[in-house]
């Protein structure tokens, strides 16, 4: 099968300052300031076209940096992406301009994308209607709710037709009338073929929905394969998980980050 998506030693650093003064002197001595963090260490993974691939991992595992740098939002700091296909990702209010009305998002949003008035005339309505935004699409969307605001970019992506899906905890969200009927839209596109990255804390979904796995952790990959043998690996990990404390939750932390280092450095 081709592959959609091909992503080979993706790192991610960003720096770290104890305060603005640090990150001027950054800019303009010769003397480094700041500390290296990596949100991504060597991550590689590949997705053939028509996988659901699920991101698993605490909170801090780089899940939603991998997503934001599969969608060209983000750049990678070393590695490469390749993919067969234009990528959409949905975030609660990712790419939404708070001062903008619903509609002027989604006329804004399209586009960028490359629509025509005619094309836009006729999706419009089906991105309001699939939203349940009616009464509010007028309405500036810093005065939406994050359930609200994440409809809406649902909307907008699953009706330009992307050929990559990518959803971010967009899902978790909003009511659960609309989670259900998100689900729907997104079996439809599994029929048609697309490929799609689903990010989400619930593992009830990852199951029902998702074929691959992807585990990080602290921006490593921990395992990849088959939902049905990743999960139960990951579930026994959450258990033992639930039973540390602050501090062994710390230590386990800052122990995998460090090997995480070495292994960039070797």
């Amino acid at each position: 099968m081709k592959k959609a998506i091909v992503v080979k030693n993706v790192s991610k650093k960003y720096k770290l300052y104890n305060g603005n003064k640090e990150r001027l002197l950054d800019l303009v001595t010769p003397k480094r300031y700041g500390e290296d963090f990596y949100a991504l260490t060597n991550v590689s993974f590949e997705a053939e076209k028509g996988d659901i691939v699920g991101f698993i991992g605490i909170n801090g595992s780089g899940k939603s940096t991998l997503s934001n740098i599969i969608a060209g939002i983000l750049p990678e700091t070393d590695g490469t992406v390749t993919l067969n296909g234009e990528a959409a990702l949905i975030a609660v209010s990712s790419g939404l301009k708070e001062a903008l009305t619903g509609r002027e998002n989604v006329e804004l949003k399209l586009l960028m994308l490359g629509f025509n008035k005619h094309e836009i005339k006729k999706l419009e309505p089906e991105i309001v209607e699939f939203a349940e935004l009616e009464k509010f699409i007028d309405q500036p969307v810093k005065t939406y709710s994050s359930g609200m605001k994440s409809r809406l970019g649902f909307a907008i992506s699953v009706n330009i037709n992307p050929d990559i899906l990518i959803i971010d905890e967009a899902l978790s969200v909003g009511d659960k009338a609309f989670a259900e009927k998100s689900l729907q839209k997104m079996k439809e596109f599994k029929k048609r073929g697309k490929t799609m990255i689903f990010v989400s804390h619930s593992l009830g979904q990852m199951k029902e929905f998702c074929e691959k796995i992807l585990w990080l952790e602290y921006g490593k990959v921990r395992d990849y394969g088959a939902t049905e043998e990743v999960i139960p690996r990951y579930e026994q990990f959450l258990e033992e998980w639930k039973k540390m404390n602050g501090k062994q939750r710390k230590k386990y932390r800052n122990d995998k980050i460090a090997e995480n280092m070495k292994l960039l450095q070797s």
